[in-house]
C-alpha cells in the first residue's frame, strides 16, 4: 500500500468513526473536511472512492437506519422527536428520506417494520426464517448458550475496518497479527480477538454493513494507514457464550437480541461485537467458541456475574444454581490471575503457556523448564469448571511422548500419584487433585494452596524424572 493510500484510509476511517458517534450532530461537508484537513472538493472525492457512497447519502442512510433500529425495539417512540434529534429539518424531508431506503413512510414502518424488512431482503431478529417461535428460541438458547450480564473493563484495540465482504475477515486478522508482531504491541498475556459491527444487520443491507477486526494491544497507537486504534470503553453487556458452527452464528446473534427484549433489558448505543476463544480450524467439529456481546443500559435489576436465564427455566431453581456457582468468565479471569502470579514469582524457573479457553468445561495453563522441554514434557494446572476443583498433571508435547513416559511409570512400583487409565483419551500421564473445594471468596489463600501443592507435585516428579 503506497503512502498516499495509507493516508486516505487513515483520514476516511477517522471520519467514519466520527460520523457514527455523532449522528445527532452537525455533519456538513465543510465541517468534516476541515476535521481531516482536506478541501471540501478533495474530501468528497476521496470519501466516495473509499466508501463507495457519497457523503450526504452515507450520513442520511446511517441516520435513517439508526431511527429504524430504535423503532424495531421501541415502536412507541415519537417520530417527530427522532427526526429532529437526527438532523431532519421537517417532517416531509424525513419522510422522503425514510421512504427512499425502506419503501414506506416512517409511520407505516412503526407498525409493520419487521414484515417490511423481510420483503426487501433484510431479516429482522425475530424472523421465521431463523426461529420458528419464541418457545423454540428459548430451547435453542438453553441448549447452546450461557448468558450473563457482565461489566467489561476498558480495552485497547488495534483494528482494520471493511464494508461488506465478510470473507475478508481472515485476511484482515492476519494483517493485524503481522503488524502487531512487527511493532511488539500485541497483548500476548491477555490476548483477545474481536469483530465489532458498526451497523445493525437487522436494518442495513449486508453489502453495506461496516465491521472491524480487532486485537488487544498493550499501549496506545497512532493510526497507520488502514490500522487504527479503537478503545472499547468499560460498559455493561449481555454476553452469550456459544460453541457453534459458522452457519449458526447468525441465529446466535438474532437469538441474543430476542433474549434481551424478552428479559426486559434495554439496548444501548455502543459496540456490538464477537470475542473469540479459539481457532475454529483446530476444533474437532470446526466450531467457533465465542462470546456475543450486546451493550445494555444499566438498570437496577442487573446482577453482574449471575447467569441471567430466569425466563428460560424455573426461576427459583435457576437463582439457587446461580448462588452456588461462578460463571465461565469469572473462572477464566481467576485462571489468568493465577497464571500472572506464577509468572511474577517463578519467571526464572518456568516458561508459562497461555490460559487455554477452548472448552467451557475446563481451562488450564502449562509450566515447563529447559530440561523438561528437552524431554518434551510439561506440567499443567487445570481448573475443572463443572465440578470446581483444581488439579495438576505431568503431560507431554504429543501423544508419543505421553505414551513413552506413561509406560515408564506404569512399569515401575512408584504409585504416589494417580496414573492415567489410558493415554488414548487423556492429556495427563500422572495427575493429582491439589484443591478439592476452592474458596473463590478468598483468592489470596486459594492461590497459596495451589502454589504449595503444585510445587510439591512438580518437585517430586522432577526428582523421579532426573
Amino acid at each position: 500500500m503506497n503512502k498516499t493510500k495509507r493516508e486516505y484510509l487513515k483520514r476516511i476511517y477517522f471520519v467514519l468513526d466520527f460520523i457514527e458517534k455523532n449522528l445527532d450532530a452537525d455533519l456538513s461537508l465543510e465541517y468534516l473536511s476541515e476535521k481531516v484537513h482536506y478541501s471540501p472538493y478533495h474530501f468528497h472525492r476521496v470519501f466516495s472512492t473509499v466508501v463507495n457512497e457519497r457523503l450526504n447519502e452515507f450520513i442520511s442512510r446511517k441516520r435513517i437506519e439508526r431511527i429504524a433500529s430504535i423503532l424495531l425495539v421501541e415502536p412507541n417512540s415519537a417520530l417527530k422527536d427522532l427526526a429532529y434529534q437526527y438532523g431532519f429539518n421537517s417532517d416531509n424531508s424525513f419522510s422522503r428520506a425514510f421512504k427512499k431506503y425502506y419503501g414506506v413512510s416512517p409511520s407505516v414502518f412503526k407498525s409493520e417494520g419487521k414484515k417490511i424488512l423481510s420483503k426487501i431482503g433484510i431479516e429482522p431478529f425475530s424472523s421465521e426464517k431463523y426461529i420458528c417461535s419464541i418457545d423454540n428460541l428459548k430451547q435453542w438458547i438453553k441448549m447452546n448458550a450461557q448468558i450473563t450480564i457482565q461489566e467489561i473493563s476498558e480495552l485497547k484495540l488495534a483494528c482494520i475496518s471493511h464494508i461488506g465482504e465478510f470473507d475478508k475477515a481472515g485476511n484482515m486478522f492476519q494483517r493485524l497479527m503481522e503488524w502487531g508482531h512487527q511493532r511488539n504491541v500485541l497483548d500476548t498475556s491477555n490476548f483477545k480477538a474481536f469483530t465489532i459491527y458498526h451497523d445493525n444487520p437487522n436494518v442495513t443491507q449486508t453489502s453495506k454493513v461496516r465491521f472491524s477486526t480487532c486485537v488487544t494491544i498493550t499501549e496506545r497507537i497512532n493510526s497507520d494507514g488502514e490500522i487504527r486504534e479503537h478503545i472499547l470503553k468499560k460498559s455493561i453487556y449481555a454476553i452469550g457464550h456459544f460453541e457453534i458452527k459458522a452457519e449458526e452464528i447468525s441465529k446466535a446473534w438474532k437469538s441474543m437480541c430476542v433474549w434481551v427484549v424478552e428479559n426486559g433489558y434495554e439496548f444501548r448505543d455502543g459496540d456490538y461485537f464477537e470475542m473469540y476463544h479459539n481457532d475454529h480450524k483446530t476444533h474437532p467439529e470446526q466450531k467457533f467458541i465465542l462470546d456475543i456481546c450486546i451493550p445494555l443500559e444499566k438498570t437496577d435489576k442487573m446482577k453482574l456475574g449471575k447467569i441471567s436465564t430466569v425466563n428460560f427455566s424455573n426461576e427459583k431453581e435457576q437463582n439457587n444454581r446461580c448462588e452456588k456457582s461462578l460463571d465461565y468468565h469469572q473462572l477464566i479471569q481467576y485462571m489468568k490471575e493465577l497464571r500472572m502470579f506464577f509468572h511474577k514469582e517463578y519467571d526464572s524457573q518456568f516458561k508459562l503457556g497461555s490460559v487455554y479457553q477452548g472448552n467451557p468445561d475446563f481451562s488450564y495453563f502449562s509450566l515447563t523448564t529447559e530440561e523438561l522441554k528437552k524431554q518434551k514434557l510439561k506440567f499443567v494446572i487445570i481448573l475443572n469448571h463443572k465440578n470446581l476443583y483444581f488439579s495438576i498433571c505431568l503431560s507431554g508435547q504429543n501423544k508419543d511422548t505421553r505414551k513413552k513416559y506413561w509406560n515408564i511409570f506404569k512399569g515401575s512400583d512408584w504409585n504416589k500419584y494417580h496414573l492415567a487409565e489410558s493415554i488414548n483419551d487423556s492429556l495427563s500421564i500422572i495427575d493429582q487433585t491439589i484443591v478439592e473445594k476452592p474458596d473463590f471468596n478468598n483468592k489470596g489463600k486459594l492461590t497459596e494452596q495451589i502454589e504449595k501443592n503444585s510445587l510439591k507435585f512438580i518437585n517430586e516428579i522432577k526428582d523421579i524424572l532426573e
